[in-house]
């Protein structure tokens, strides 16, 4: 029998590799991904060259199927799947992305032919432990949601404050009781045959600082409750502010991990892509910088970061940051000592500005709720 030892994990946010030469782009932050016992990604978008397109929000196209190999090669063994590109290219895109990781010997949660298959968890064991990943969209759009019958992603239902359809532009606003039940399900499945659970939600404001919408912390506290030990978040392609409830850590938006793609820029021919590139700097307020021509995101997000836990061998979770910095055109670098200094400050007043409880972060990265 293998005797427990403390394991490292690294969480990232978004990952949205569509240039050519991913191992290039993910070079600045795989030191730090490589060097951890567990590295968790989320994978925004299909890989592949096949499919159609969906109709229902803003489409992505699909990224080129060899870029998962370094997203592998990076040290990335885990990845959550359900968010709202998932299927932007149809079944096929879904079908090809996970053949490309079950080639791989990725694990994958999040996606599938059908909701059973797309709500099941990831599972993976590092030195006689084992974790159980499970990822959810909270911000659709409802038709890349998996039914009983159609391939897609697993959710939970957050409703509208207006009665509109369930879209990530929409007023997002409570989380349906079904959400809760949902998690209440299947965190306790995964709680009986895994020592850490992770719950991975795909949700908040785009291009937002520090505010989060109303239904984020009672969904990330019924995880909590439910028993995950760990809740992290990705979608609002900036960071979010930490915090802990029982005790146990909750990454209300890891950002982008690694995000590097023309399909937001707008010089490009694809209609809708053109005109949401136009309705974002009026719905937003903000110009992107055009030197970061593969990252057109909030100038705010620039001040990055990976999700960092040790895991002891007696089950105790220390938290805490890897402090990235994204240089332009959108590469993702391990912060210097002064950059390293300047987004934690950030981290830590983004968690005020949120109304969540203040936090610290020490000179090494770890956070704590601060006295």
């Amino acid at each position: 029998m293998i005797e427990p030892r403390a394991l490292s994990l690294v969480l990232s946010g978004d990952l949205v590799l569509d240039e050519p030469d991913g191992d290039h782009w993910l070079s600045g932050i795989a030191p730090a991904i490589a060097a951890a016992d567990l590295a968790i990604g989320h994978l925004e978008v299909p890989h592949t060259t096949r499919g159609s397109e969906l109709a229902g929000d803003v489409p992505a196209p699909g990224a080129p199927p060899e870029n998962l190999g370094a997203i592998a090669r990076a040290g990335f063994a885990m990845l959550s799947l359900a968010g709202n590109h998932m299927a932007d290219c149809g079944e096929l895109g879904i079908v090809d992305t996970m053949a490309g990781l079950d080639r791989l010997g990725v694990a994958h949660c999040g996606a599938g032919l059908d909701l059973a298959r797309a709500a099941a968890p990831a599972r993976i064991e590092r030195a006689g432990r084992s974790v159980a990943l499970l990822s959810y969209n909270c911000v659709g759009p409802e038709a890349s949601w998996a039914t009983p019958a159609r391939a897609g992603c697993n959710y939970l239902r957050v409703e509208t404050a207006d009665g509109s359809p369930i879209a990530p532009a929409a007023p997002l606003e409570r989380a349906a009781p079904e959400a809760f039940e949902a998690l209440h399900r299947d965190i306790a499945h995964a709680c009986a045959t895994a020592d850490l659970v992770i719950v991975a939600l795909h949700k908040g404001l785009v291009h937002t600082p520090a505010r989060l919408a109303p239904y984020e912390r009672p969904l990330a506290h019924a995880a909590i409750e439910a028993g995950a030990d760990v809740v992290i978040g990705h979608h609002a392609h900036i960071v979010r502010g930490i915090e802990f409830h029982h005790g146990r850590p909750i990454f209300h938006g890891l950002g982008n991990g690694c995000v590097v793609t023309r399909a937001l820029s707008p010089a490009q021919d694809h209609p809708a892509r053109r005109e949401w590139a136009e309705r974002r700097k009026r719905m937003f307020g903000f110009e992107p910088d055009p030197a970061y021509d593969l990252a057109p995101f909030h100038p705010e997000a620039i001040n990055a970061f990976l999700g960092r836990l040790e895991w002891a061998a007696d089950g105790t979770l220390r938290t805490g940051i890897v402090p990235v910095h994204v240089e332009a055109p959108g590469r993702p670098v391990l912060a210097d000592a002064e950059r390293r200094q300047a987004i934690a400050r950030y981290l830590e007043c983004i968690t005020v500005a949120a109304g969540l409880p203040p936090i610290s972060v020490d000179a090494d990265g770890w956070v704590r709720e601060a006295e």
